[in-house]
């Protein structure tokens, strides 16, 4: 029997990331991958490659090939940016400190209110080239610089009008990112504007795939939290938290508890949040570009996620105050040099770990039958040069994007 594609891929070394496959990277030498309507439908040995029919013929040379890469936490869409803060913080102001003095996040926010949508999505589209020459396929941008209603609903437009034949984006409100400047006296009624209008108009819309909040001493309690997360659920969205980026919270536990897809950032999560995150199976997304940005020293406890099982991916929080970074291949040899990660840890948690914070771990993530045939091929010699190489974009040679999964 001929098997029919309309795409196939011969003579590449397959980095599947399929971890049913014992081998490193899930591995096939010499292997071949067949599409057929944006869909993985053969991948094995050239040796094994049956009859075949097919449109078009790609050569890859002895190339790796891997998933398309996978960016889960992104602040991508904003107006702005915050070099004046960068110089302060060079000169000893801490993080927390320019945030109080009504800087950080509030500053995006005053940029953001200020840009029109148009000027929004272009600023935003020259950023997402970046991602695009490094092998993302599916991105994930949060808003969160509105912090009203009309702002939060244009950020999310922007951001869903950023989806194109070649990436996939997934969005996030964050709403409860800051306190706005017309709440400061009452961060609960802020609340209330987030959980009773907000939320319910966002899901109206469809602008959302997800709800996120920033669980910090400096953004809101664990309380307020569980009102927007509950809200969350009400509305059929699933949830996210920013959680233990400057000090222990509790938020990743609470995340846990609503059954989170993830918790992110976690350098101050203790050892009991972690036990409930591996229970509920919530990811653990490490952030090390913030790390770095930040100039931070306690370091997320990879050696406890690892213990007891819980998964974790990388991102690089593009964002203009705390991590203003557009090279997911840069993430890689971060996590590796800060973070103790081996490559392949590293490859997984920005693909097959990538799309399960996403939820979309049935779908992408994975060389694998019946997968989206999101592909990459990239002219290395072995999959840890991802990792090695610092921030380098030239190695990539052709990506493919499969079918969307809306």
């Amino acid at each position: 029997m001929t098997l029919k594609l309309d795409t196939l891929f011969i003579n590449a070394n397959l980095a599947t990331m399929d971890p049913n496959i014992d081998a490193p990277y899930g591995a096939i030498e010499d292997g071949a991958v067949g599409v057929k309507d944006g869909r993985i439908v053969w991948v094995g040995r050239m040796a094994d490659l049956p009859e075949y029919g097919a449109e078009k013929v790609h050569e890859c040379d002895g190339g790796w090939m891997t998933p398309g890469l996978v960016d889960c936490h992104t602040h991508l869409v904003f107006g702005g940016n915050r070099a004046q803060e960068f110089e302060q913080r060079l000169q000893g102001v801490s993080y927390a400190e320019i945030a109080k003095a009504g800087g950080g996040i509030m500053s995006t926010v005053n940029a953001t209110r200020g840009i029109n949508a148009n000027d929004l999505y272009q600023e935003a589209s020259t950023r997402l080239i970046d991602f695009l020459y490094q092998g993302v396929t599916t991105i994930e941008v949060k808003s969160g610089y509105g912090l009203d209603m009309s702002t939060e609903i244009k950020m999310l437009e922007v951001a869903r009008k950023l989806t194109e034949d070649h990436i996939c984006v997934r969005t996030t409100f964050l709403g409860a990112h800051a306190l706005p400047p017309e709440y400061k006296d009452n961060p609960d009624a802020y609340i209330d504007l987030i959980c009773n209008e907000m939320i319910p108009e966002i899901a109206r819309l469809g602008l959302a795939d997800s709800v996120d909040g920033f669980c910090e001493h400096i953004g809101f309690s664990p309380a307020q939290i569980r009102r927007v997360f509950e809200a969350a659920k009400k509305h059929g969205l699933a949830v996210k938290l920013h959680a233990e980026q400057l000090s222990n919270q509790g938020g990743a536990k609470l995340a846990a508890e609503f059954g989170a897809l993830s918790a992110d950032h976690l350098e101050y999560i203790d050892e009991d949040s972690v036990k409930a995150m591996a229970k509920a199976g919530t990811v653990a997304v490490l952030l090390p570009g913030a790390f770095y940005y930040l100039k931070e020293a306690q370091k997320p406890p990879v050696n406890l996620f690892r213990k007891y099982g819980v998964p974790m991916a990388l991102a690089t929080d593009c964002n203009p105050g705390s991590s203003p970074i557009t090279s997911p291949l840069l993430i890689l040899n971060m996590a590796c040099t800060l973070f103790d990660f081996t490559p392949e840890e590293a490859l997984a948690g920005m693909t097959r770990i990538g799309s399960k914070a996403l939820g979309l771990d049935r779908k992408i993530g994975t060389l694998e039958v019946g997968k989206s045939a999101d592909l990459v091929v990239w002219e290395i010699n072995h999959p840890a040069e991802l990792s090695y190489w610092v921030g380098d974009v030239a190695n990539m040679n052709r990506f493919y994007k499969g079918v969307s999964y809306e």
